[in-house]
């Protein structure tokens, strides 16, 4: 077993005439599980159909879609890992330098919204070959969605890709009864029936108790529409009461959202990773360096899909679910003894984990007989008086990884819950992870401390985060051990005014923390905060929400969070004093910048402090041009102020 066919050649070697798919996808070809363009590859290869793979074609020239002929029986289509605007765009507009996805890390190796131009691309050159889209940057996409690139209200990806079907969320089951709905003789116009796919019509007369949306007009006319018609469709996101939706077009034109796939069994996840794959890039990118997110996935294991976190600008709902998926024991061991047969394995696993680490279980057994609530999140704004918290399954699995001969250490650097975690009353996890699984600095997501913000957030309260970091540095403390916290902040997000902004800074005052980096909100298609940043209405409630969308206002609130870095001190001191609070501008330890250095008689008043001769002294003030220390001394402070939490008291 080797790698799918990438050229005629290939073809020819593995006795291959026509292939049955040609998948065309915006990332490198990497043959592993971390990548969906693999998964769904080999998973229809084990099913007895042939798949090639054309990797980043040139989108200028129509010659790079026919490089593998035509498919017998379509082709699908994947912008890749990533979404392709934020993989090319830092929030600010600015183009990111590197493409991890790319070999050599080369940038500019696919367009903007790339499944769109793919598959405009692939119509100009096969007029009748069915089109089916996938991915992340297409499941996101599959309705009428705000693009914060354009600052527009867009239509389904569906339409202005003029693909014919779109597989939307993971899409092991709906790909396969796709691929046997084609492969029976069925038009792809007739294949209305999959769950996990939304398809385009002009007769809606047939389907069964279908929701009608808000009409594509009227939610582009007044975004109040479009916030009423993502509640339903957030509503709508769980296999066993999600309903089939229906978007209304201009021209008699209907876009149909078939409710989502059932989620994976464990034993159908094992079968998915079991899979042969060849866990690494294709060969003939070598001479490129390779592709360098192959690095942060080499030596992880993926343990789990889904999350009931509900995080509002985290699009796992509408993508992956709520409903926690899992691999069983045995099908992770069994990839972990092949990661330490390669050579270049140094005992280290990077990561046990998924989009949360230490979720392994379904929230509560309700959700496997009825499916997850539909107006009740699981942690937010309070953990579920139904919700079952209980550690041990990932604690099994984790000694178990631990006892592997070759194995030095197992980290977990994917998101840890925290308050899923706190609302455990068994500390046994908590304390292996402080002592076994930590590699220096373990990586949470508070986002905020500001209790208004954090709500639109749908994160828990300021509290709880205070709880989990006294008792993480507790447990370090019994344990011997010195690590630390480093927190990831979020700054802009709706509901976050200058107000809030402060406080977030004075809270890292308090702590003597100052992050190197911060995430300024990204509204990305398909979450509620997008929702929030696009209409000014949180979709839940239907309230108004505070949105900041001035660039320099969310320049002042992201340099608020950094104001100890000398080149901030200029967006500090206008934030405190727009917000009211030129009171933090001083010499007190209280204070978040000192003054301009001063002259004259104001400094006099300033300082009261004397030079020898008697004469008044205006001291030295902090400007935006020096640090409060300099030279070797301020080298000396860096402990206290990098990515780590000092420890209070």
């Amino acid at each position: 077993m080797g790698f799918l066919p990438i050229s005629k050649q290939d073809m020819e070697e593995q006795g291959i005439e026509q292939l049955d798919f040609v998948y065309v996808i915006g990332d490198a070809y990497v043959d592993h599980p971390s990548f969906g363009h693999a998964i769904i590859s080999r998973v229809l290869e084990s099913h007895g159909y042939s798949v090639g793979i054309i990797s980043q074609p040139d989108w200028r020239d129509e010659n790079s879609i026919a490089v593998l002929g035509r498919p017998r029986l379509g082709f699908l289509v994947s912008s890749g890992n990533m979404d392709s605007m934020v993989n090319h765009y830092f929030v600010s507009g600015k183009h990111r330098p590197t493409d991890a996805y790319t070999p050599g890390g080369e940038p500019y190796r696919r367009p903007d919204h790339a499944a769109v131009v793919y598959g405009n691309l692939i119509r100009r050159v096969y007029k009748d070959v069915p089109v089916i889209l996938g991915g992340i940057e297409v499941s996101l996409r599959r309705m009428a969605h705000y693009d914060y690139w354009s600052d527009s209200f867009k239509r389904s990806i569906l339409l202005d890709s003029q693909a014919d079907l779109i597989s939307y969320g993971m899409g092991e089951k709906s790909i396969v009864e796709i691929a046997d709905a084609l492969a029976s003789g069925i038009a792809v116009k007739d294949i209305t029936f999959i769950p996990g796919t939304v398809y385009k019509t002009k007769k809606i007369e047939d389907i069964y108790e279908g929701v009608l949306l808000p009409s594509y007009a009227a939610m582009k006319a007044e975004p109040r529409r479009y916030a009423e018609s993502f509640q339903i469709q957030y509503c709508n996101t769980d296999p066993f009461t999600g309903a089939t939706l229906i978007e209304t077009y201009p021209n008699g034109i209907y876009i149909v959202q078939n409710p989502p796939q059932p989620p994976l069994t464990t034993q159908e996840m094992d079968a998915v990773y079991d899979l042969p794959y060849m866990r690494t890039y294709h060969p003939s990118y070598e001479a490129a360096g390779g592709v360098p997110a192959i690095s942060e996935i080499k030596f992880s294991l993926v343990s789990n899909r889904g999350c009931f976190g509900g995080c509002n600008f985290c699009a796992l709902t509408f993508h992956q679910g709520r409903t926690i998926q899992i691999r069983s024991h045995e099908s992770l061991l069994k990839e972990a003894k092949m990661m330490i047969q390669d050579k270049e394995f140094k005992g280290y696993l990077h990561d046990v984990g998924g989009p949360t680490a230490n979720f392994r279980q379904p929230s509560c057994q309700k959700q496997m007989r009825q499916g997850v609530c539909k107006h009740r999140q699981c942690l937010f704004p309070e953990p579920c008086p139904n919700l079952e918290v209980d550690h041990s399954d990932y604690l099994a699995l984790l000694r178990k990884l631990r006892a592997l001969p070759g194995v030095k250490k197992v980290f977990i650097r994917s998101g840890i819950r925290f308050d899923y975690l706190m609302a455990d009353k068994d500390d046994t996890f908590f304390r292996e992870l402080v002592e076994y699984h930590v590699s220096g600095q373990l990586k949470v997501a508070p986002e905020h401390i500001s209790d208004a913000v954090l709500a639109k957030l749908g994160k828990p309260k300021k509290e709880v985060y205070e709880r989990f970091v006294r008792k993480y540095y507790k447990l370090n403390e019994q344990l011997g051990k010195k690590q630390f916290l480093v927190p990831y902040l979020m700054s802009s997000h709706p509901g976050s005014t200058l107000k809030e902004a402060i406080e977030l800074a004075e809270y890292l005052r308090d702590l003597g923390y100052m992050p190197e980096q911060v995430q300024d909100f990204y509204p990305t298609p398909s979450t509620v905060s997008t929702v929030m940043y696009y209409t000014g209405i949180d979709p839940r409630n239907g309230q108004s929400v505070y949105v900041c969308r001035n660039p320099h206002e969310k320049a002042m609130q992201r340099a608020l969070i950094q104001y100890r870095n000398p080149n901030n001190y200029d967006l500090v001191l206008e934030a405190l004093k727009k917000g009211g609070r030129e009171d933090l501008i001083g010499f007190d330890q209280k204070c978040l910048i000192r003054p301009r250095k001063m002259t004259g008689q104001a400094a006099t008043k300033q300082t009261g402090r004397r030079k020898p001769d008697g004469r008044k002294n205006p001291g030295r003030a902090w400007t935006n041009t020096e640090t409060r220390k300099s030279g070797s001394a301020a080298s000396g402070k860096k402990k206290k102020i990098r990515n780590i939490h000092k420890k209070k008291g």
